[in-house]
């Protein structure tokens, strides 16, 4: 528990921010649902309306420092990424993998 003054201002000032910033993040997962809902869906009209409110509401976030810019960018260029291929008509709206895994065998050892 916080003594001084100041440590009791800083605790209540701590405690608005979080509820501040759950609800911002709650914000962006809701709307990145919504996304992900309508490509599932086969729309890809709403889907690209529903990027646009989505990208919007993370960049936000990200300029208020509520998440990190990279982060933000992450989330775009995923989602984006599965809109695309909705668009495309490929069969699966996961976004196709543009780097290649080593298998457990080809490390090298020493």
């Amino acid at each position: 528990m916080p003594h001084s003054a100041s440590a009791k201002k800083r605790n209540r000032q701590n405690l608005r921010n979080r509820e501040r910033n759950r609800a911002i993040k709650s914000e962006i997962k809701t709307k990145i649902r919504g996304v992900l809902t309508a490509i599932s869906s086969g729309d890809v009209a709403t889907a690209k309306e529903q990027f646009r409110g989505m990208a919007r509401a993370t960049d936000r976030a990200a300029s208020s420092g509520t998440i990190h810019r990279n982060r933000a960018a992450r989330i775009k260029s995923r989602i984006s990424a599965r809109v695309k291929n909705a668009e495309k008509g490929t069969g699966s709206a996961a976004p196709t993998k543009g780097r290649k895994v080593a298998s457990k065998g080809s490390a090298k050892s020493s």
